[in-house]
């Protein structure tokens, strides 16, 4: 039996997410596609457009055989500690073969260099970088100018602007500093850009198509870059029909206005109550909050009016949108940087959450229930095998996810499922 790993986010799934479905399994010959999801909150600092266990069916649908949940605290933390996280989780299972990521850039020879700089920080990029630093720049850029630096005349230097590139190397980091024996495959990312939020033919990006369900200026765009008014969903359905399966079709008009959409203007009052709750040295022991951050949050507390709007109010040259993004999601979270730190130095996942799995597919859960090196959680009530420290990330995962039930309850008046009463996704054996 062999099994490909993939680490997502599918905010939502789209036709891009089924190619790399389909090509994974092409491209590795495997037998098994294993999906580590974030849960309720996602990656750039923001919650999920809908419910984990929405697009954990989809994923099924699409041809994943299981869905596991990547732990909030790292499913919203930088690119390292997501691609760590989701690295460490894949690989304590025992029997995942390979990793499959998209990215711009498909020389495995130039990212596994790159890896290498990043995870070796040899005395030249740390020059580098701590030069870019100081001029200003944000540690992305500055990472980026570093790396180009060092690797000088490669051909692909380009490509390390683009964020599956970057994440790509964090995944080759990953792999090279936790010893694992998983290989790597890598996808050429095809059509849209990660950032584009236009639709295009048929493979649109994700940020294109929740901007025909959330007003754009609450995912970070400026007015200028923002569309103007709203439609209808039978207009919007009718837009996704050359963007997603058509299995998402029917799933997202069922669940439109009960169970989604969701943004991050949602939870502004929520944002403001815990900010005012907080003082400048008490904000900064959550993850990535800077004393300088925590200044500026202090300062103009009193110019808050939404979520997105106190991002572009707090952004400057060397913070980005999506920095400050997630540094208040760990501030809603109450994600610090001490438990996140415990978590990192145990090993970062130390369960595997189940949050789907395919009936025909029962041979993936049996093999990861016999060489898995973590516990396996397929019921919140059944815990006994996870560490204490385990059950701390657990609790942090939970709070998450209640909280933003609670949004969905507030916004579309359904009743409240918390999460002890969501069931495992099982679908048979048609898709």
């Amino acid at each position: 039996m062999k099994v490909v790993g993939l680490i997502t986010e599918y905010n939502p799934f789209h036709n891009g997410h089924l190619y790399h479905i389909e090509k994974a399994k092409e491209v590795t010959g495997a037998d098994h596609v294993l999906v580590v999801m974030s849960g309720d909150f996602v990656q750039r600092g923001a919650p999920a457009l809908m419910p984990k266990h929405m697009r954990a069916e989809m994923a099924l649908r699409a041809g994943a055989s299981v869905v596991l949940e990547l732990p909030v605290c790292f499913a919203c933390g930088s690119a390292e500690y997501f691609a760590s996280a989701a690295v460490s989780l894949l690989n304590k299972l025992n029997c995942v073969d390979a990793i499959c990521f998209g990215s711009e850039c498909e020389d495995r020879e130039f990212l596994e260099k790159a890896a290498q700089i990043t995870a070796e920080e040899p005395a030249e990029y740390r020059q580098c970088l701590l030069h870019a630093l100081k001029k200003g720049l944000s540690f992305p850029l500055a990472r980026q100018e570093a790396l180009k630096s060092v690797l000088k005349a490669e051909h692909h230097t380009d490509s390390l602007k683009y964020p599956n590139t970057i994440l790509g190397i964090e995944y080759i980091k990953a792999l090279i500093t936790q010893k694992s024996s998983m290989d790597f495959h890598i996808i050429k990312r095809i059509g849209s850009g990660y950032h584009d939020n236009t639709l295009k033919e048929s493979l649109s990006s994700a940020s294109a198509i929740r901007n025909l369900f959330t007003p754009a200026e609450s995912m970070g765009f400026s007015e200028k870059e923002a569309p103007s008014g709203s439609i209808s969903l039978s207009e919007i359905l009718d837009a996704l029909k050359v963007q997603v399966p058509a299995f998402c079709i029917t799933s997202l008009k069922n669940e439109y206005h009960r169970r989604y959409p969701l943004c991050a203007d949602d939870f502004s009052l929520l944002f403001k109550y815990r900010l005012l709750s907080e003082q400048p040295d008490t904000l900064t022991n959550y993850l990535d909050v800077t004393p300088e951050l925590a200044n500026r949050i202090s300062k103009h507390i009193s110019d808050f009016f939404t979520f997105s709007q106190f991002c572009r109010l707090l952004k400057t040259k060397d913070m980005t949108y999506t920095r400050i993004s997630r540094c208040l999601i760990h501030i809603l979270l109450n994600i610090t940087a001490q438990s996140t730190a415990v978590f990192k130095d145990e090993g970062y996942c130390l369960y595997a959450r189940i949050l789907g799995l395919r009936k025909d597919k029962q041979d993936l859960l049996s093999c990861m229930k016999r060489n898995s090196g973590i516990p396996l959680v397929t019921k919140l009530t059944r815990i006994e095998h996870v560490t204490q420290t385990g059950r701390i990330m657990l609790a942090q995962d939970i709070a998450a996810s209640n909280l933003y039930e609670s949004v969905i309850t507030d916004k579309f008046k359904t009743p409240f499922l918390s999460d002890y009463q969501h069931q495992i996704v099982r679908i048979g054996d048609s898709y």
